[in-house]
């Protein structure tokens, strides 16, 4: 791994970030928010909206980490649905709903079920998080008091089954095709990133030539998340089983906070602490992200150019050639499809 391809000297670092869904990529700019998704007869899909602000409370430090990491959280799974969406709109055949799912609607909207499917995804995704993540590790670790009673070395043989869970996750559903699909659209991603960050134009040739590694991604928070938590946990010393776990729960947010601040400053820096403070999210990243096609980096270029442009929000295609078209042409494509949909009678 070289450390100089990832912290380029003569790149401008922005607060551009994104982030990898199903068959496409989510770009936060700014002012706007773009996503998309490359779609089964080859266009690429755009959504566009303004990206939400929290005002002065983005200014203060530690508290924007908590901001951040809670915004993220809920608009991760979001945009994840979203795309999902956008991706079989048109293409999908009709489905009668569920009496459950027909229930929801009636009973809150369409919009409620919408954010019923959200919060409750969210529910269970903190759920698996805190179970698999805390209470697990610093149960499991909780026999070796036979042993020792250190508090430093409890801590730190949970901190280091907390990160081989973690890391046997990700390499577990590495192995999906669909979730190796995903984390090429994150490695295009970031070799766009590197490349506008560079000023170069935004074509497949230019981003390829970067690394898919970025020092300012997501993979490289849950990281520092790891190594500032192990710290904190230290200075509490080793108190019975749940008392460990509340406090555990309680220092989250302060976890959060300041793993942020570190991650924002390892986008800025270059120095050698910064890029040593880095290399385990930049090892986790070489799981995280794969080579993309080319194909691939045209949908990242899409969201970027996306999130840069002055137009208001909107919902558009960009077509194999390169022109724009209206999302009408979708339900178009659908009909063609259908009418072509002969029976080879020889």
């Amino acid at each position: 791994m070289d450390l100089n391809k990832i912290f380029l000297k003569g790149a401008c670092p922005t607060k551009m970030g994104g982030q990898a869904v199903m068959e496409g990529i989510m770009m936060k700019g700014d002012k706007k928010t773009a996503l998309a998704v490359r779609l089964p007869n080859n266009d690429i899909r755009i959504k566009t909206k303004k990206t939400k602000t929290y005002g002065t409370w983005m200014k203060i430090p530690l508290v924007r980490g908590v901001i951040a990491f809670a915004d993220s959280l809920i608009s991760g799974i979001q945009t994840l649905m979203e795309s999902a969406e956008m991706l079989t709109e048109g293409f999908e055949e009709e489905e009668t709903p569920s009496r459950f799912e027909q229930w929801l609607e009636n009973k809150f909207g369409e919009k409620g079920v919408w954010n019923f499917l959200i919060y409750s995804s969210l529910a269970i995704a903190l759920v698996f998080s805190i179970g698999i993540f805390i209470i697990l590790p610093t149960g499991a670790v909780n026999l070796l008091k036979h042993f020792t009673q250190s508090p430093l070395i409890l801590n730190l043989v949970e901190s280091v089954l907390r990160i081989a869970l973690f890391l046997g996750y990700v390499a577990l559903v590495a192995l999906m095709p669909d979730i190796r699909r995903t984390f090429q659209f994150h490695g295009a991603e970031h070799k766009t990133i590197h490349a506008f960050e560079n000023g170069l134009e935004l074509i497949p040739a230019n981003c390829q030539q970067f690394p898919t590694l970025h020092p300012r991604c997501g993979t490289s928070f849950l990281m520092f998340v790891f190594i500032i938590a192990f710290l904190l946990h230290f200075l509490l010393g080793w108190p019975v089983l749940w008392l460990r776990i509340v406090t555990r729960l309680l220092l989250l947010p302060v976890v959060a906070g300041i793993s942020y601040e570190l991650l924002k400053w390892a986008g800025k820096s270059d120095n050698i602490v910064v890029k040593i403070l880095s290399i385990p999210g930049l090892l986790v990243q070489k799981i995280t992200t794969k080579e993309p096609d080319d194909s691939m980096i045209e949908v990242a270029i899409a969201a970027v150019n996306a999130c840069c442009d002055d137009t208001p929000p909107r919902e558009y295609l960009i077509k194999p050639d390169g022109t724009e078209a209206d999302t009408d042409s979708i339900l178009k494509d659908k009909e063609e499809i259908a009418g072509d949909d002969t029976l080879d009678e020889n």
